[in-house]
């Protein structure tokens, strides 16, 4: 097999750390990523409360690939033949695969792509929730309810109250005994759950700054509370498609792909991740699998073949740990999970292991 095709994957998150290592061997792999580390994202909840995950989370690229190169920088054009970076370098590989995700508010995702910077910003973040009395989390889905066990398991003493416009906790396709089976774990921590209901307007003090508020809810409550973090608005990355990629980008940001995730119109540019538009949860596992299928798929080309595979998405499933051994889970073949089985599948580890391995860190 010729290793001289050239591929590009754009961002080094978990679908592009994952392709990009499986097609090192095949091909000259040319991996764009802005950050000077990988971000451990699963954990950075875990990060917050735990000194001692400060550093894990970052994991450096140096030996990811064995042949091929991890450039530092940032698409900031790419069509459906080239890859113009922030340097001013355009690259035009043989088969271009765009896996840039998503953004979501700190602390649940980074907002430095300095490590040092970044772990500056979490341990200013954990110095103010460990002197906080109160916390206010704005979002009721997984990451707010993930962040509160978190907060509450490194500190029992904590009041947490969680507001959410919603009339429940976790929207999406989830099972009843699911949403139960967290609330009676929620209300055992001692977390304070206003639903129905939004702020008025936003505290004066940044998210994860300290300095004591009082805010109005919509239904006519005042809350007080020394620091607060916003765990809703997920975006997604795709607002460097030029040319002819325009279209497939829809008006969420997100990106039309084909079964076999080839962006729509284009038989050698491929989407993985958050960026893509499935009925699919945007979860690290589900990019992981989605990076395999395009793995398989730019094998195939390389070696001239047609006969494509193609992604089916995963139906719903989704593990919640509220800390390291509280939680619940859900996979529509095995239905509900306890705390136990979620803290062997997510809570303690966080997944660590598996991707110390992968970068070549044991």
């Amino acid at each position: 097999m010729s290793v001289s095709v050239s591929v590009a994957v754009i961002g080094g998150g978990y679908g592009g750390i994952t392709v990009a290592k499986a097609l090192d061997e095949l091909a000259d792999v040319t991996l764009v990523e802005r950050r000077d580390a990988f971000v451990h994202n699963v954990a950075s909840l875990r990060a917050l409360v735990d000194p001692g995950w400060t550093d894990r989370i970052f994991l450096p690229y140096d030996r990811l690939l064995a042949r091929g190169r991890v450039r530092r920088g940032r698409a900031v054009r790419v069509d459906g033949g080239s890859v113009e970076l922030d340097s001013g370098e355009i690259l035009a590989p043989d088969h271009t695969i765009l896996a840039t995700g998503s953004t979501y508010p700190f602390p649940a995702k980074t907002d430095r792509d300095d490590s040092g910077a970044a772990r500056i910003r979490i341990r200013a973040a954990h110095k103010a929730v460990a002197e906080a009395e109160d916390v206010l989390v704005l979002g009721a889905g997984p990451v707010g309810l993930e962040l509160a066990g978190e907060i509450l398991a490194a500190w029992p003493e904590k009041r947490v109250t969680i507001v959410d416009p919603a009339d429940d906790i976790l929207s999406g396709a989830f099972s009843g005994d699911l949403r139960a089976e967290l609330r009676r774990q929620l209300d055992g921590l001692g977390v304070k759950l206003l639903l129905g209901t939004s702020l008025e307007r936003e505290p004066v003090s940044a998210p994860g700054e300290p300095g004591p508020f009082s805010v109005a809810t919509r239904s006519g409550q005042t809350l007080a509370a020394d620091v607060w973090f916003r765990c809703y608005g997920v975006a997604a990355v795709a607002d460097y498609l030029a040319g002819d990629l325009v279209e497939a980008r829809l008006p969420t940001g997100e990106v039309r792909v084909t079964p076999e995730l080839r962006i729509v119109g284009h038989e050698r540019v491929f989407a993985i991740g958050d960026m893509v538009a499935l009925p699919e949860a945007k979860l690290a596992r589900a990019a992981g699998q989605q990076a395999r299928v395009v793995a398989v798929n730019v094998e195939k080309l390389i070696r001239g073949e047609q006969d494509l595979v193609t992604y089916t998405p995963a139906p719903p499933g989704i593990s919640i740990p509220l800390g390291p051994r509280g939680g619940a889970s859900y996979t529509q073949d095995g239905g509900l999970r306890d705390a136990e089985t979620t803290s062997k599948l997510k809570g303690m580890d966080l997944r660590m292991s598996s991707y110390i391995s992968l970068f070549g860190l044991e």
